[in-house]
């Protein structure tokens, strides 16, 4: 075997041994279950938590607010919501600020709701089912913590 293949082989035997590179912004696959409930009469607040965990392995217990006011009356509650994270490079990268807009009217019972936020290079899309009643716009902020 000549001189070339034989490192070929050896390097490829070898590669699996070494690390590989680290992981870039973006390179990260983040989920987030999560429960949510609030009210809004101008002024809107909710709080609950979740847990984010990543396709390297990471995991995050995190409590949610969000607040904001607008023209907006309500009482909402989400269960079993999901949030997807894109420009993540590690877990942590979830925590902070993401700005929120929104317009919403109806009677929910067994409703669906989705959204994006974003926070800079980071994006969440937020999914959920839940109950309550809402209308009106409002913005603000939902913060990860």
């Amino acid at each position: 075997m000549s001189l070339i293949k034989w490192a070929g082989v050896v390097g490829l035997a070898c590669g699996g041994l070494l690390p590989g590179a680290p992981a870039r912004a973006g390179d990260l696959s983040c989920k987030m279950s999560f429960q949510l409930s609030g009210w809004s009469v101008f002024y809107k607040t909710a709080s609950g938590s979740g847990t984010v965990r990543c396709s390297n392995g990471q995991s995050l217990h995190v409590k949610l607010r969000a607040k904001g006011g607008g023209l907006t009356f309500g009482k909402t509650r989400i269960t079993d919501g999901i949030g997807k994270f894109s420009g993540i490079s590690d877990v942590r990268d979830v925590l902070g600020h993401y700005a929120n807009a929104e317009a919403h009217a109806g009677v929910e019972d067994k409703a669906a709701e989705a959204q994006v936020l974003t926070k800079g290079n980071v994006s969440l899309a937020l999914s959920g089912k839940g109950s309550g009643w809402n209308l009106g716009v409002a913005f603000g902020a939902f913060i990860i913590e």
